[in-house]
């Protein structure tokens, strides 16, 4: 094997490699010499069946699987020998006069490999980074405010008599209609709707106030233009409605019954449930924010160049998720106040800063010794499983049966893990915040943290 350096170019690698067709025979003649002994041909006795005869029947056949073992082994001896790791598989071309002469014996194989090399890291001195934590408290008003939601979500309604107010709950059948023609997933029937919950297009509830059960009415109103539906955003409609029912709000206390209806014991067991729960979307959105500022400090601090096709690989991942987002929404680059070619340019900015980060992670990571257990590893499919109930065999057959899959899931566990050990190392400093602040941007910084 002869391998010639013929492109060296920042991360970029061209190597042309020469295999001797007496290489790829004497590889083709120990093949066959082990078939001998075990092919089962008529007219001739086990293990006494030429290799002439056996180059003519399976020769083609072995040559290919040769060649493809070669090419195999030559590219990992030719990168092992070079000391470098590829940001992708190599891309291979084979050079005249082309693979039938190889797989007929009468050439050498001679093929261009074509690469990109992962950049050399030195991690910097993640000491010397200083990031803010924010946080907010949960109060004691805020708990109580989120036990009276909860109390309002489980309140009873009774029937009644007369015109429906603020508050009350009517029971519709509706068509929507755009220029007198019903428009699709527009109609109900059955449906609840409490009157003033904003549930449904500004404009809608408020005209079935002072309606009554038998009722019918036209309410005639115009879609937001930020609509999520593009066909009828900033959309004049009517919706023909008939009121089948009215009901009155029953009350509901704040107390011990209210807690057990939701499986606990005591109204104080339910404050402290909620309060956990309000610190656990505050923790996370706090752990959104200082993982940005440290992603954001980690890439300043590590400006190395990234390999194109990893860039362009990721590019296409998030593309795509994007044009499938836009097609379910109805939403498009004008509506966005961007054209595709902008769009195009901010993402593959974000693909850029990904692969990056990615890469010094990585590297991190490695210096560290950081790894994770497949018991993570289990309990991350266990909470994926728990997203899709009812389908678990579907899901861990799935899982099963795609190693890629399995990796999806390692990957961010890895992540996170990396980030602990820098903000271990980093100057934290927590601040104190108001909600409003903790989840401004929250969109932006799960994207940039991402």
């Amino acid at each position: 094997m002869q391998v010639t350096e013929t492109l060296s170019d920042g991360l970029k690698r061209e190597l042309a490699v020469v295999v001797p067709a007496a290489a790829l025979d004497a590889k083709l003649s120990s093949y066959l010499a082990e078939m001998s002994g075990k092919a089962r041909i008529n007219g001739f006795r086990p293990g006494k069946v030429p290799a002439a005869h056996l180059k003519k029947l399976y020769g083609r056949q072995a040559m290919v699987e040769i060649v493809n073992e070669v090419v195999g082994d030559t590219i990992r001896q030719a990168v092992a020998d070079r000391s470098e790791k590829p940001a992708m598989q190599p891309e291979i071309e084979v050079g005249e006069p082309g693979m039938e002469k190889v797989l007929e014996g009468s050439t050498d194989l001679a093929f261009t490999m074509r690469y990109e090399v992962l950049p050399e890291i030195v991690v910097g001195d993640v000491a010397s980074i200083a990031v803010e934590e924010p946080y907010v408290e949960v109060t004691d008003e805020e708990v109580t405010a989120e036990v009276q939601r909860l109390a309002d979500s489980m309140r009873p309604f009774e029937a009644k008599d007369g015109a429906a107010a603020n508050g009350d709950k009517v029971t519709i059948d509706f068509v929507g209609k755009l220029d007198g023609e019903p428009f699709e997933n527009g109609s109900a029937e059955g449906a609840d709707l409490v009157l003033g919950s904003n549930q449904f297009i500004p404009g809608f509830e408020d005209q079935l106030v002072g309606k009554s059960a038998g009722d019918e009415t036209v309410v005639s109103l115009t879609f937001p233009e930020e609509y999520p539906a593009k066909h009828l955003a900033g959309k004049a409609a009517t919706f023909d409605v008939k009121v089948t029912a009215v009901q009155a709000p029953g009350e509901v206390a704040l107390d011990d019954a209210l807690a057990e209806r939701v499986g606990l014991t005591t109204l104080d067991e339910l404050k402290e449930a909620i309060r956990q729960q309000v610190g656990q979307r505050y923790t996370a959105a706090s752990r959104q924010k200082v993982k940005r500022a440290l992603l954001d400090a980690l890439d300043a601090m590590h400006p190395i160049e990234t390999p194109e096709k990893l860039v362009e690989s990721e590019f296409d991942a998030i593309w795509r998720q994007l044009m499938a987002d836009m097609e379910r929404t109805g939403r498009t680059f004008t509506d966005e106040e961007t054209t595709e070619e902008k769009a195009r340019e901010e993402y593959k900015g974000i693909a850029a800063r990904r692969v990056r980060l990615g890469l010094v992670l990585s590297k991190i990571g490695e210096d560290a010794n950081v790894e994770v257990s497949d018991e993570e590893v289990q309990g991350a499919l266990r909470d994926r499983l728990r997203q899709f109930p009812g389908r678990e065999k579907e899901v861990i057959d799935f899982y099963r049966k795609n190693p890629t899959a399995i990796a999806s899931l390692k990957g961010p566990l890895y992540e996170e893990k990396v980030v602990d050990h820098v903000l271990g190392k980093a100057n934290v400093t927590r601040k104190p915040v108001t909600k409003d602040e903790l989840f401004a941007d929250a969109e932006d910084d799960e994207a940039a943290a991402g």
